[in-house]
C-alpha cells in the first residue's frame, strides 16, 4: 500500500494524528531530503525507518526502487518536505505507475499552503486557479495574457529569487492598483499576510535589504 502523506509546511503541531500513526507503521518512507525526513521523525519519536530519496531530479531508477518494495507486499509513505507531496513535486509519475500495478494509494490529509492561505485571502474561493511555480522564461508571457482574461481567483507559489520578478510581471499585465495577497514563512513565527495592491506590495518588499523564504502569491 502507498501512502501520501501530508506533513506540516513549518509548523510541526500541524501534523494529524494519522499521519503519526501512518509513519510509525510503514515499512519505508519516500521522501524529497532524508535529512529533512528525519528530523520530523525524530520529532515525532519515530523509530528508525529505511529512507528513499525521490525528487525532481532523480533517475527512473528511484522510481522502480520504490515501486519493488511495494511489489514486494511492503507499505510505503510518500512525503514531502512540507506540506502535500504532488502539489508541484515529482510523485504523479510514482502514484501513476503504482496504481498501474494495482498497488492502493490511500491519502493522508491536509496540510497544503495553497489551501491555508486561500482560506485567509479575502477573495473568492469557490473557483480558483491553482498553477503553482511559473515557468522561469519559455510560455510565461504567453500564461501571463491568458491570465487577464480569467475571472477566477489565481494561486501561485513563487520562490525568493523569482519573487519581484513575478510581482513586477504582475503589475505590467494587469494594473498598479490591482489587489493581490503576499504570504510570507507560512505557519511559521513571523508569518506575514498582505493584502495590499500591487504597487504597495513592491514598494514594501523593495525596502527590504535582503528577501527570504518562499511565497504564496493570491490575485
Amino acid at each position: 500500500m502507498l501512502y501520501i502523506v501530508s506533513t506540516p509546511i513549518w509548523n510541526l503541531e500541524d501534523i494529524t494524528l494519522r499521519a503519526i500513526r501512518t509513519l510509525k507503521e510503514v515499512d519505508v518512507i519516500a521522501c524529497e531530503d532524508t535529512r529533512v525526513t528525519w528530523m520530523l521523525l525524530k520529532h515525532f519519536e519515530i523509530e528508525k525507518k529505511p529512507l528513499i530519496s525521490y525528487h525532481s531530479h532523480s533517475k527512473v531508477s528511484k522510481l522502480d526502487k520504490i515501486l519493488e518494495v511495494l511489489k514486494e507486499w511492503k507499505s510505503v509513505a510518500l512525503v514531502s518536505d512540507a506540506g502535500t507531496p504532488w502539489i508541484s513535486d515529482p510523485w504523479y509519475a510514482l502514484v501513476r505507475d503504482a496504481l498501474s500495478e494495482w498497488i492502493k494509494v490511500v491519502p493522508i490529509p491536509w496540510v497544503s499552503a495553497c489551501i491555508t492561505a486561500i482560506s485567509a485571502s479575502w477573495m473568492p474561493m469557490h473557483h480558483f486557479l491553482y498553477l503553482g511555480f511559473l515557468p522561469v522564461k519559455k510560455g510565461r508571457q504567453t500564461l501571463f495574457k491568458k491570465l487577464q482574461n480569467k475571472e477566477e481567483t489565481v494561486v501561485i507559489y513563487e520562490s525568493v529569487h523569482r519573487f519581484m520578478k513575478t510581482l513586477w510581471d504582475i503589475r505590467e499585465y494587469f494594473w498598479e492598483e490591482h489587489k493581490i495577497v503576499v504570504w510570507r514563512e507560512l505557519t511559521k513565527m513571523f508569518e506575514e499576510f498582505k493584502r495590499w495592491t500591487v504597487s504597495e506590495i513592491i514598494d514594501y518588499f523593495e525596502t527590504e535589504w535582503k528577501i527570504k523564504w518562499e511565497f504564496v502569491i493570491i490575485f
